[in-house]
């Protein structure tokens, strides 16, 4: 998959969760008719913000984006559809090309990042599959760790 490809199907996966989880969020507090929509919907959209995370840390070091614009785009995930703004500065700044840097017949890696990037890229499989268990994991201390306090109710 292109860099490109990876970085616009997770932006529009951070749209899609965004929707659900506000769906969610209207049935909890709008309607007070469930709260199942919350937990399942914001888990996903947990799980693919934290995997848009990720994929941005990884074109940041592969395509070598400025600090400035690998945190612009990071913190998009956070407000609901931001990503969209950040797929379009991507395309518009060309910041995720159709190959990878970094992968097989590419770039020699210089830095400890680049050969972790170059590893995993020659590795798509494997590295698939840290990624998920990396996202997993984080997403399981987040969940022991819980959600943050509601406005109003202390802490």
């Amino acid at each position: 998959m292109t860099p490109r490809a990876l970085f616009t199907w997770l932006a529009r996966a951070e749209v899609v969760t965004w929707t659900l989880l506000l769906v969610g969020m209207a049935l909890k507090y709008v309607t007070r008719t469930t709260e199942l929509g919350v937990r399942v919907f914001g888990l996903a959209h947990g799980i693919v913000f934290l995997a848009f995370v990720l994929v941005t840390l990884v074109l940041w070091v592969d395509q070598r984006w400025r600090l400035r614009d690998a945190v612009l785009v990071a913190a998009a995930g956070v407000p609901p559809y931001a990503t969209l703004w950040a797929e379009r500065r991507v395309e518009r700044l060309g910041l995720a090309p159709t190959r990878w840097r970094l992968g097989v017949g590419g770039d020699e890696p210089a830095t400890v990042a680049e050969r972790a990037v170059a590893t995993g890229l020659a590795r798509p499989a494997a590295a698939v599959l840290v990624a998920a268990v990396a996202v997993g994991l984080t997403t399981a201390a987040l969940l022991v760790i819980g959600p943050p306090p509601v406005p109003g109710r202390g802490a």
